[in-house]
């Protein structure tokens, strides 16, 4: 499939954001974004994943922390758009279960070149330390409207919004590693009937 990495820098007036991913890598990360709770869940994605991650962002947190986090999602979905390819042998499709001691949730994706999200996180509170809930579906639309993915997400049970949004996180990463690993009876060849994705 060949070497899949990527970088892409994006600014704004509202952020500057660059972004390096390997998705053949082992989950190594480094973040410097002045969101701590969304860097850790960043995280969640990179080990997870076993994608290597490298963000930096500056955005204008002075107001609050949407631009930064939407941008983020977009910019990390425009390096896995790049990273991928053509998906020639690509699985294409992936699926996580992952619990958290009282919360579990379901990630599927579609690696389908066609943008979508369904998204049910009931949260049990409105803020995660400084971290605005409603701004995990900014990020995830950025990210699928770019990467060119649909993706299902489903917070099937959970008390604890800490580990709601930690259980979506790790099941994302562990959906994508399943959907970008090589098919080696797909070699050269592209998962769908269409002839292309």
């Amino acid at each position: 499939m060949g070497e899949r990495q990527a970088s892409v820098t994006r600014n704004t007036l509202e952020t500057q954001i660059s972004i390096s991913i390997n998705l053949d890598g082992s989950g190594a990360f480094k973040a410097d974004t002045g969101v701590p709770f969304l860097e850790h869940m960043l995280e969640q994605i990179a080990r997870h994943g076993l994608i290597d991650m490298d963000i930096k962002a500056k955005g204008d947190l002075h107001i609050d922390a949407h631009h930064t986090v939407e941008d983020i999602g977009i910019t990390l979905g425009q390096a896995f758009f790049k990273a991928v390819g053509d998906k020639k042998g690509l699985s294409r499709y992936g699926h996580a279960y992952v619990p958290l001691d009282e919360a579990l949730s379901r990630v599927v994706i579609d690696f389908s070149g066609r943008p979508g999200l369904v998204m049910n996180i009931p949260f049990t509170r409105a803020m995660i330390g400084s971290l605005d809930t409603e701004l995990f579906s900014e990020f995830f639309h950025g990210f699928v409207n770019h990467a060119l993915v649909t993706l299902h997400i489903d917070n099937l049970k959970g008390a604890n919004a800490h580990h709601q949004a930690e259980t979506v996180f790790k099941a994302f990463g562990r959906a994508l590693r399943m959907a970008l690993a090589e098919d080696p009876r797909m070699a050269g060849m592209t998962p769908s009937t269409k002839g292309c994705l």
